[in-house]
Protein backbone atom coordinates (compact mmCIF):
# COMPACT_ATOMS: atom_id res chain seq x y z
CA UNK A 1 0.00 0.00 0.00
CA UNK A 2 1.66 3.23 -0.95
CA UNK A 3 2.84 5.81 1.41
CA UNK A 4 1.22 8.92 -1.00
CA UNK A 5 2.27 12.68 -0.21
CA UNK A 6 0.16 16.09 -1.70
CA UNK A 7 1.63 18.85 -1.61
CA UNK A 8 -1.68 21.73 -0.86
CA UNK A 9 -1.47 25.02 -1.82
CA UNK A 10 -3.74 28.28 -1.74
CA UNK A 11 -3.85 32.41 -2.81
CA UNK A 12 -7.02 32.37 -3.22
CA UNK A 13 -9.29 32.63 0.23
CA UNK A 14 -6.40 30.06 1.78
CA UNK A 15 -7.77 29.43 5.02
CA UNK A 16 -11.37 28.73 3.42
CA UNK A 17 -9.77 26.22 0.82
CA UNK A 18 -7.33 24.76 2.85
CA UNK A 19 -9.69 23.56 5.15
CA UNK A 20 -12.15 22.93 2.07
CA UNK A 21 -9.52 20.73 0.42
CA UNK A 22 -8.42 19.04 3.79
CA UNK A 23 -11.79 17.98 4.64
CA UNK A 24 -12.59 16.68 1.07
CA UNK A 25 -9.29 14.74 1.31
CA UNK A 26 -10.28 12.98 4.87
CA UNK A 27 -13.51 11.90 3.62
CA UNK A 28 -11.67 10.14 0.74
CA UNK A 29 -8.74 8.64 2.34
CA UNK A 30 -8.85 6.94 5.42
CA UNK A 31 -6.19 8.51 8.15
CA UNK A 32 -4.94 11.77 6.94
CA UNK A 33 -1.68 13.06 8.00
CA UNK A 34 -1.21 16.78 7.89
CA UNK A 35 1.92 18.82 8.20
CA UNK A 36 2.50 22.79 9.66
CA UNK A 37 1.11 24.87 7.50
CA UNK A 38 3.50 27.76 5.93
CA UNK A 39 2.56 31.05 4.50
CA UNK A 40 5.10 32.27 1.66
CA UNK A 41 5.23 34.71 -1.23
CA UNK A 42 3.85 33.55 -4.78
CA UNK A 43 6.38 32.01 -6.70
CA UNK A 44 6.51 32.42 -10.44
CA UNK A 45 4.21 35.27 -10.50
CA UNK A 46 3.40 38.64 -8.06
CA UNK A 47 -0.17 38.00 -5.93
CA UNK A 48 -0.68 37.34 -2.65
CA UNK A 49 0.87 34.81 -0.48
CA UNK A 50 0.32 31.27 -0.47
CA UNK A 51 -0.32 29.03 2.53
CA UNK A 52 1.05 25.62 2.23
CA UNK A 53 1.52 22.46 3.70
CA UNK A 54 1.79 18.96 2.72
CA UNK A 55 -0.87 15.85 3.33
CA UNK A 56 -0.20 12.12 3.88
CA UNK A 57 -1.97 9.04 3.57
CA UNK A 58 -2.13 5.20 2.77
CA UNK A 59 -4.04 3.85 -0.38
CA UNK A 60 -4.77 0.92 -2.01
CA UNK A 61 -5.98 2.97 -5.05
CA UNK A 62 -3.79 2.99 -8.18
CA UNK A 63 -1.78 6.29 -9.30
CA UNK A 64 -4.15 7.19 -11.97
CA UNK A 65 -7.40 7.17 -9.50
CA UNK A 66 -5.38 9.47 -6.95
CA UNK A 67 -4.78 11.86 -9.64
CA UNK A 68 -8.51 11.80 -10.65
CA UNK A 69 -9.19 12.32 -6.76
CA UNK A 70 -6.80 15.09 -6.25
CA UNK A 71 -8.37 16.97 -9.68
CA UNK A 72 -11.98 16.42 -8.43
CA UNK A 73 -10.88 18.11 -5.12
CA UNK A 74 -8.95 21.29 -6.94
CA UNK A 75 -12.33 21.66 -9.12
CA UNK A 76 -14.74 21.13 -5.45
CA UNK A 77 -12.52 24.15 -4.15
CA UNK A 78 -12.60 26.34 -7.50
CA UNK A 79 -9.81 25.78 -9.48
CA UNK A 80 -10.99 26.11 -13.23
CA UNK A 81 -9.18 23.24 -14.92
CA UNK A 82 -7.99 25.85 -17.70
CA UNK A 83 -6.21 27.79 -15.37
CA UNK A 84 -3.09 29.60 -16.12
CA UNK A 85 0.23 27.59 -14.74
CA UNK A 86 1.70 31.06 -12.89
CA UNK A 87 -1.05 32.53 -11.50
CA UNK A 88 -3.54 32.80 -8.26
CA UNK A 89 -4.78 29.50 -7.28
CA UNK A 90 -8.11 28.78 -5.46
CA UNK A 91 -6.43 25.57 -4.62
CA UNK A 92 -3.24 23.30 -6.10
CA UNK A 93 -2.57 19.54 -5.40
CA UNK A 94 0.56 17.55 -6.15
CA UNK A 95 1.63 14.37 -5.80
CA UNK A 96 5.14 14.67 -4.40
CA UNK A 97 5.67 10.74 -3.74
CA UNK A 98 3.96 7.67 -4.29
CA UNK A 99 5.65 5.30 -2.56
CA UNK A 100 9.20 4.46 -3.55
CA UNK A 101 7.23 4.59 -7.13
CA UNK A 102 9.74 6.68 -10.13
CA UNK A 103 7.37 7.38 -12.82
CA UNK A 104 8.50 9.90 -15.96
CA UNK A 105 5.46 10.87 -17.76
CA UNK A 106 3.82 13.46 -19.51
CA UNK A 107 1.52 13.92 -17.15
CA UNK A 108 2.70 12.81 -13.93
CA UNK A 109 6.78 12.87 -13.04
CA UNK A 110 7.21 11.18 -9.46
CA UNK A 111 9.12 11.63 -7.40
CA UNK A 112 8.06 15.55 -8.20
CA UNK A 113 11.44 16.79 -8.90
CA UNK A 114 10.06 20.39 -7.57
CA UNK A 115 9.99 18.74 -3.67
CA UNK A 116 13.57 18.88 -3.59
CA UNK A 117 13.75 22.91 -5.31
CA UNK A 118 10.69 24.32 -3.92
CA UNK A 119 11.22 25.24 0.19
CA UNK A 120 7.14 25.35 0.18
CA UNK A 121 7.00 21.86 -0.71
CA UNK A 122 10.33 19.99 1.01
CA UNK A 123 9.77 21.88 4.93
CA UNK A 124 5.97 20.49 4.94
CA UNK A 125 7.10 17.30 3.84
CA UNK A 126 9.98 16.99 6.47
CA UNK A 127 7.88 17.90 9.42
CA UNK A 128 5.63 15.32 7.78
CA UNK A 129 7.93 12.62 7.38
CA UNK A 130 11.61 13.39 8.59
CA UNK A 131 12.78 9.96 8.15
CA UNK A 132 11.12 9.00 4.95
CA UNK A 133 13.93 8.70 2.60
CA UNK A 134 13.90 10.27 -1.30
CA UNK A 135 13.14 7.25 -3.95
CA UNK A 136 15.78 8.33 -6.00
CA UNK A 137 17.99 11.00 -4.01
CA UNK A 138 18.81 8.36 -1.04
CA UNK A 139 18.57 11.01 1.73
CA UNK A 140 16.21 11.42 3.84
CA UNK A 141 13.42 14.36 3.97
CA UNK A 142 15.16 16.08 6.74
CA UNK A 143 18.59 15.73 5.14
CA UNK A 144 17.32 17.26 1.83
CA UNK A 145 15.71 20.16 3.98
CA UNK A 146 19.08 20.80 6.38
CA UNK A 147 21.03 21.11 3.19
CA UNK A 148 18.11 23.13 1.31
CA UNK A 149 19.68 26.56 0.87
CA UNK A 150 17.55 29.17 2.82
CA UNK A 151 19.07 32.30 1.77
CA UNK A 152 16.25 34.92 1.35
CA UNK A 153 13.94 32.69 2.57
CA UNK A 154 10.44 33.83 3.87
CA UNK A 155 8.08 31.21 5.29
CA UNK A 156 5.73 31.82 7.79
CA UNK A 157 4.45 29.02 9.93
CA UNK A 158 0.27 29.32 10.06
CA UNK A 159 -2.50 27.88 12.22
CA UNK A 160 -5.55 27.21 9.87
Amino acid sequence: MPLVHVAAGSNIEPETNLKRALDELRRRFADLSVSPAYRNPAFGFEGDDFINLVVMFNTTEPLESVLKELRDVETLCGRPRNAAKWAARAMDLDILLYGACVVDRPDVRLPRADLVRKAYMLRPAADLSPDLRHPTLDLTLQQLWQAFDKTGLRMDRVRL
